[in-house]
Order: structure tokens, then C-alpha cells, then sequence
């Protein structure tokens, strides 16, 4: 069974973040998002990854 797809809101409660940030991540530091429409769409394995590789640092963009 493939993983589901979830939206800016799910991903921010998933993170404990505000959908604010989310939309700064994906602008600022590569967040892993994919664009359908005019929605983001995210995978909770990509987006884990990217935040244990540092992604959402505060130090460097």
C-alpha cells in the first residue's frame, strides 16, 4: 500500500509547526513539497527525512 498524501495543514500538525512555517520551509529551505493544482502535497517519509537531516535547521538556509 503506497503512503498517503497529506496537505500543508496535516503536515504542520505532524511537525507541531503552524502551516505559516510549512509555506516558509518550502520557499526558504527545500522542504520537500509537490504541487498539485494549487495545493502543496506531502509525504510524512520525505518530510521526516528531510527534518532528521537538518533541514529545518534554524542555523543555515
Amino acid at each position: 500500500m503506497s503512503e498517503p498524501w497529506l496537505s500543508a495543514d496535516d503536515i504542520a500538525a505532524h511537525l507541531g509547526v503552524t502551516k505559516e512555517t510549512v509555506y516558509v520551509w518550502i520557499a526558504d529551505k527545500g522542504m520537500p513539497a509537490h504541487k498539485v493544482g494549487r495545493l502543496w502535497k506531502f509525504q510524512v517519509s520525505e518530510v521526516d527525512e528531510w527534518v532528521r537531516s537538518g533541514g529545518a535547521s534554524s542555523e543555515a538556509s
